[in-house]
């Protein structure tokens, strides 16, 4: 009976073993470097078109911050292997494309693990410790990596295959033999590591361009590899987004007829009045035989809107001062008028911090914050952007840690390393602009989504300045500095509205958080780049979204009260003013050098000029057209026009 007992459970322990080996990791290739696009995992199922119900594929991070735990975890149940026993996970740019889509960048480079258990994704959450428990294969990898002899033991595993062991992991994989041991070769995905196995078909397709306006027709082809031995039909979606049905005509419904290998539909786009945006459709295959692979799939198409506006208003390269009205309640800074010093401070913190009123949103929506705060005034379907001076396509906001070349994304001109401030996991959630966290002065956290001190920039700009002072960083050569009031006024605003955060002279240690250089650059810049239409703009559109303004915008000389060479005198807010009301008014150049013109269209009166303090410098009799010569020191002044229609008052810029 004992005998027979031990000989039924090494029986068991056998089944079971034969079991479990019915699945394979058969390849990898977890580095294409500078893209990350083109890497996959390949399983093996000993029979065909096995299902892969009750099995869960597991990534072990093996670096020092990973602690040999899991980061990503894929449930299985549904899926099944192909004709040859192939089941093909990979980044959309593989071909043939994998059976699941991973995202670019998911697979890391080693020391690393992959895995397959029985289970469940629900059982391997982020930071799980790798495991023999349930475990039904295992590869560990690396790019020229030192062996983590920790993970190997936690997997049961004496080998860490290197990918770049023929000196070229970009071109490479990691492929199983049928004996069980591993080479590296170039890369085979969806076949066999030998090459046998039943041939499937495949099929793809191609588009001229990448682009198109509304209004243009193009061709998709597709084709076989080999003339189909039946007639094949099947269906493509193009439908992504916002794109859709009603945006274009053209059979969707695909035929290559029997002892063909091509097709061809071609695709109008309608051109409508709508200024709906850059749209991108999405060509994706429906449903094929399981004798195709599919070669390519999920391309998507750039469609142009050709029903953009433009601003009445200028870009900062080329500004105007007059065509946006502030929207700032009536009232909204009576509170620090006649105030100096810390008062001052306090009263300007007490509006702009009000934790019965202001709001903070989350950093994934201030990617629609600054959609529509930082939107090109030449094109309402781009976003001006800092530093480079340069419109971009709202539609290329960088998503990934990948590459960021011709990408936009945002720029926190307080860096977050040096003010302290991080994200959270419900800043990763869009919610829009009606669910808010409630926010006051010590809410530090909130400044890395606050839109005053966050713009659109160039992605490799960004990194550019990485964590600078201002001043060590200046730019882009070749640029006009037309960012650099803006960046100064955001910055004054943070180190108000915060506190924790302070603008100081010089350069100081860039470890030192809260403290950010250098103040007297930054003066320098906001008395000479003068916040014009498009930054008034900008203020009220976050203004829509937080519930407060940055107060350095509206008040175009409130920083030389707290800062500059007003410092620790009383601050008076400007002059009030009265609208004309049957009459249009033009005063140009603004700025201007040496000659003012005045247009008071059938009118008379009298033009006079102050300083932002409220001192009277000139006073000019106008008539229709009226040109004033100037001998004024450079700042910004107030002009107050007086006829017998009405009163204006209207800021101007000395250059």
């Amino acid at each position: 009976m004992r005998t027979y007992q031990l000989i039924l459970s090494a029986c068991l322990v056998i089944c079971s073993y034969t079991t479990q080996a019915q699945i394979v990791i058969n390849e990898l290739d977890s580095d294409t470097p500078s893209t990350d696009t083109m890497e996959f995992i390949e399983l093996k199922s000993d029979t065909p078109q096995m299902p892969l119900d009750g099995f869960v594929l597991v990534l072990f991070n093996g670096s020092t911050s990973g602690n040999d735990s899991s980061y990503f975890a894929l449930d299985l149940d549904g899926f099944t292997t192909d004709v040859n026993g192939i089941f093909l996970m990979s980044n959309n740019d593989v071909s043939p494309v994998g059976d699941f889509i991973l995202f670019d960048s998911t697979i890391q480079n080693g020391a690393d693990a992959v895995a397959i258990y029985q289970g469940n994704a629900s059982e391997f959450p982020d930071g799980t410790l790798a495991t023999t428990t349930n475990l039904i294969d295992a590869l560990a990898h690396d790019t020229n990596d030192p062996d983590d002899t920790v993970l190997l033991g936690l997997l049961g595993l004496t080998e860490q295959i290197n990918e770049g062991e023929n000196g070229n992991q970009t071109t490479e994989s990691i492929q199983r033999d049928n004996d069980g041991t591993y080479f590296v070769g170039p890369p085979t995905p969806g076949v066999l590591n030998d090459g046998t196995g039943e041939f499937i078909n495949g099929i793809g397709f191609t588009v001229p361009n990448d682009q198109y306006t509304e209004g243009d027709s193009f061709d998709i082809v597709f084709t076989t590899e080999e003339n189909v031995t039946e007639t094949l039909e099947f269906e493509i979606s193009l439908s992504n987004g916002t794109f859709d049905t009603s945006d274009f005509t053209g059979a969707t419904m695909i035929t290559i007829p029997n002892g063909s290998n091509t097709a061809t539909t071609t695709i109008q786009l309608i051109d409508d009045s709508d200024d709906e945006g850059d749209e991108v459709l999405q060509i994706t295959f429906g449903e094929l035989p399981d004798i195709f692979t599919r070669l390519n799939d999920n391309m998507q198409i750039r469609v142009i809107d050709n029903d953009f506006t433009v601003a009445a208003w200028g870009t900062p390269l080329n500004p105007t001062f007059d065509q946006v009205e502030s929207t700032q309640p009536e009232g909204y800074y009576d509170s620090i008028d006649g105030l100096a010093g810390d008062e001052l401070i306090q009263a300007i913190q007490d509006i702009i911090a009000d934790p019965d009123v202001v709001r903070a949103q989350t950093y994934t929506d201030v990617i629609d914050i600054l959609n529509e705060a930082d939107q090109s005034p030449l094109n309402s379907n781009q976003v001006w952007l800092l530093y480079t001076e340069q419109q971009r396509p709202k539609l290329d906001f960088q998503t990934s840690g990948g590459s960021n070349v011709g990408l936009w994304n945002r720029e926190h001109t307080y860096p977050r390393s040096r003010g302290g401030f991080n994200d959270i996991d419900l800043d990763e959630i869009a919610d829009g602009i009606d669910i808010f966290f409630t926010t006051e002065a010590d809410s530090l956290r909130h400044a890395n989504s606050d839109a005053h001190g966050l713009r659109a920039t160039d992605g490799p700009e960004n990194s550019a300045r990485g964590n600078s002072d201002y001043g060590e960083y200046n730019g882009p050569e070749n640029t006009q500095g037309s960012w650099q009031g803006d960046v100064a006024r955001g910055i004054f605003f943070l180190t108000i509205r915060y506190n924790g955060l302070e603008v100081v002279s010089g350069n100081p240690d860039n470890s030192t958080v809260g403290e950010l250089g250098d103040l007297d650059i930054l003066l320098d810049w906001y008395r000479n780049d003068p916040a014009d239409d498009y930054e008034l703009n900008r203020n009220n559109v976050v203004y829509t979204w937080q519930f407060n303004r940055n107060p350095f915008i509206d008040l175009p000389d409130l920083a030389e009260y707290i800062w500059g060479d007003n410092i620790g005198e009383v601050y008076n807010l400007p002059l009030s003013t009265e609208s004309f009301t049957s009459q249009n008014i033009r005063m140009y150049p603004n700025p201007v050098n040496d000659v003012l013109t005045i247009e008071t269209p059938n009118s008379s009166g009298n033009a006079t000029i102050y300083t932002v303090l409220g001192q009277e410098v000139l006073t000019t009799p106008i008539q229709d057209t009226t040109r004033i010569p100037l001998v004024l020191s450079s700042g910004i002044y107030l002009v107050k026009v007086t006829t017998q229609k009405g009163i204006e008052t209207l800021r101007l810029v000395v250059e």
